[in-house]
């Protein structure tokens, strides 16, 4: 939300909190690393609006280009990376984590990315890692810890992530409409959990608000925030709609949200 050529009440909002771009995180450790999570077509606007100064890895959730296809603009990430340059070592590459059939999505759309082509122009420079080879052991980027959550996307699989930093969890799962039990078992204890919540309206892919409560209830984390939204209610009128449902501090996420212990 807004949507193209939309002039809804909910579209024309005056409030920076319905003026959304798209769906994604920016993690940053208490020593300096810098992680992000879905790089949508808007990944550039995002760092540009945001400042974002370096990046560590990026871990996608799936190949839907809403999540996957602002992967060319890391090319000025590609080359060296402040984490590695802290420790006074090169990150040539740029290690991308994804599941198996997100790589091979990303293969094929992107293939000039692995092919030797002319200088002019650039391209980035990344390095395509296999999450689901971190199931049992999360994935340590310096002090943070991310694990990988297998969610379901109606027929298709996603990955939602579990980040840990000392005693300070965060989950963080769109696009989904399943939890498999084993995933509902790693995320117990969370500090927050964001979690897909389309609509109230129910949803073929995705979770709508009343399940994505559901879903939250059960996991108990400290605080929730619902991600992924459309344009049927404004950032008020969906705090004022789980009030009404629930005592649980559950609310809309907006852009720019900061999260931290």
């Amino acid at each position: 939300m807004p949507v193209i050529n939309c002039l809804c009440p909910r579209c024309t909002s005056k409030d920076p909190k319905d003026n959304r771009l798209r769906t994604s995180a920016f993690i940053r450790g208490k020593n300096g690393e810098s992680i992000v999570i879905d790089i949508g077509p808007d990944f550039r606007s995002q760092a540009l609006r945001y400042g974002l100064p370096s990046l560590d890895a990026v871990f996608i959730t799936h190949s839907h280009a809403d999540h996957l296809h602002g992967l060319d603009d890391l090319r000025i990430f590609s080359h060296t990376c402040s984490f590695a340059q802290n420790r006074g070592a090169d990150c040539d590459t740029l290690k991308v984590y994804a599941d198996r059939l997100t790589i091979k999505d990303i293969k094929n759309r992107f293939s000039y990315v692995f092919k030797k082509t002319q200088e002019g122009g650039g391209k980035p420079r990344i390095s395509l890692k296999n999450v689901e080879a971190y199931k049992e052991k999360p994935v340590k980027i310096g002090n943070i810890n991310i694990l990988p959550i297998p969610l379901e996307h109606g027929d298709i699989g996603t990955t939602g992530y579990r980040i840990e930093e000392d005693d300070f969890s965060i989950a963080y799962l769109t696009d989904c409409n399943g939890i498999p039990k084993p995933s509902l078992e790693k995320l117990k204890n969370l500090d927050f959990l964001i979690i897909d919540a389309l609509r109230e309206r129910p949803h073929s892919t995705h979770f709508n608000f009343d399940e994505a409560l559901e879903v939250a209830e059960i996991l108990q984390p400290k605080q929730a925030y619902i991600t992924h939204i459309c344009h049927d209610y404004t950032y008020e009128e969906i705090n004022a709609y789980f009030a009404k449902k629930s005592l649980f501090p559950i609310q809309s996420a907006y852009d720019g949200l900061i999260l931290k212990k």
